[in-house]
């Protein structure tokens, strides 16, 4: 397993051995102790699957507030996405910068996204599942959404018109959100 720092703190790119033979391939894509021996300790409690129809959806930007909030260990099982994650920490030195990576079920990246981040991602595929760990339960009246395309955040999606759900589109701008990180 190869542990990648990115230029955010603690966002971290996880690339798994993978070994291939004449039936296919395997790999582990978690595996506590080898995550320990790296310096990564989180205790997953669930697991999250998604699958989008079609190409050009965009799922994000979401997060749950504090005492709620969530780190995620996310990976593309079929097809590919835009992966992206926002630093929402108003103390960390790259507040509203975010990072992204194209996670595909071919490179078996993953993202290892502290809390503290929003998260989205973007279909590059039809028919594309994606899915992720969590260290904290869902909690509804934490979820929260913040707008795509924030104008304080300023993603490059390098996409126009994307397939939204209607939480997404209604979604806050960051100015209005009440985004409680620190």
């Amino acid at each position: 397993m190869k542990v990648e720092k990115t230029f955010i703190e603690d966002l971290l790119v996880i690339t798994p051995n993978i070994y291939h033979d004449e039936r296919g391939w395997f790999f582990e894509s978690y595996n506590k102790k080898t995550f320990e021996e790296h310096g990564i300790f989180y205790d997953f409690v669930q697991d999250n699957h998604s699958f989008s129809l079609n190409k050009g959806t965009i799922r994000g930007i979401h997060f749950q507030n504090e005492p709620y909030s969530q780190a995620k260990l996310v990976r593309c099982t079929k097809g590919r996405v835009l992966d992206v994650a926002v630093d929402l920490r108003t103390g960390s030195k790259t507040y509203l910068k975010w990072f992204s990576i194209e996670l595909t079920e071919k490179n078996g990246k993953q993202l290892l996204i502290p809390r503290g981040f929003g998260h989205a991602y973007l279909t590059l595929e039809d028919d594309t599942e994606f899915l992720y760990k969590v260290d904290n339960f869902y909690h509804k009246e934490s979820d929260r959404s913040i707008r795509y395309d924030d104008p304080n955040i300023k993603i490059s999606w390098n996409y126009d018109n994307p397939i939204l759900s209607d939480k997404d589109k209604n979604a806050p701008f960051l100015k209005d959100s009440d985004v409680n990180y620190k």
